[in-house]
């Protein structure tokens, strides 16, 4: 990585609370490479300059880190992940959390395994799959302690994806852009079908980004219905309210 981008990486962590090692560094610089090798031909990021990646994918995803009480011993789950957003810079500044990627493109989960290979990191999977199968299966619903998802859908719909994963107690966090507050309102009824609650909200502030970000925090407070989530494609058509 080129030592301004290396520095542009390193302050613009330092500003949100997260301090990388050099070997991070090393590793955040492959997978920058790695994405713009692989994005020529399956356009993974509409994204495509290495400043814009650092600030709006890398440190965007990384945010998150200092507002999670634990960052070890945890099991995490990124639902509709893309080129591995916020999972993978969430695995690398935090190795101690156990990711599980979720996506419904075969050609995004390709490219996962392949960058999980070639940055060498262990406790950390790709799945193929729609978060409303996966929502029903063993193994994956309600055994999260923490299920995020970032650009995904509005929250009335992102919640029927997401809450169902997480245990009782667990949080799911929502990155959101500055219309939260009004999504917020919008999911209230959706949240008390499904068994959440919204916890807090965090501003954050991206190096030289106009638009403040808000991770948006919601506490499973109670199992989730065992209808939910609905079929594939029905969230979206019929947002619950």
């Amino acid at each position: 990585m080129e030592p301004l981008l290396e520095e542009l990486l390193l302050k613009g962590a330092a500003g949100l609370g997260v301090r990388l090692a050099k070997n991070k560094v090393t590793l955040f610089s492959r997978y920058l490479e790695i994405l713009l090798e692989w994005n020529k031909k399956f356009n993974l990021t509409a994204i495509t300059g290495p400043e814009e990646i650092i600030v709006k994918h890398f440190l965007d995803s990384v945010s998150l880190l200092p507002y999670l009480e634990k960052k070890s011993n945890i099991k995490l789950l990124d639902v509709g992940t893309g080129a591995g957003f916020p999972g993978v810079p969430l695995k690398l500044a935090g190795p101690g959390i156990n990711v599980v990627l979720l996506d419904s493109l075969s050609k995004r989960v390709k490219f996962l395994n392949h960058l999980i290979a070639e940055l060498g990191i262990t406790g950390i999977s790709a799945i193929h799959g729609r978060a409303e199968d996966f929502g029903h299966k063993d193994g994956y619903r309600e055994c999260f302690d923490v299920v995020v998802s970032r650009a995904v859908a509005g929250l009335p719909v992102l919640a029927e994806l997401c809450i169902p994963f997480a245990r009782t107690g667990g949080i799911i966090v929502a990155f959101k852009g500055p219309k939260a507050s009004q999504e917020i309102e919008e999911s209230a009824s959706a949240l008390k079908i499904l068994g959440g609650m919204v916890a807090r909200q965090v501003e954050i502030k991206l190096p030289g980004v106009e638009d403040r970000r808000t991770l948006v925090f919601i506490e499973k407070k109670q199992p989730t219905p065992e209808k939910y989530p609905r079929k594939a494609g029905i969230p979206e058509k019929r947002p619950l309210k």
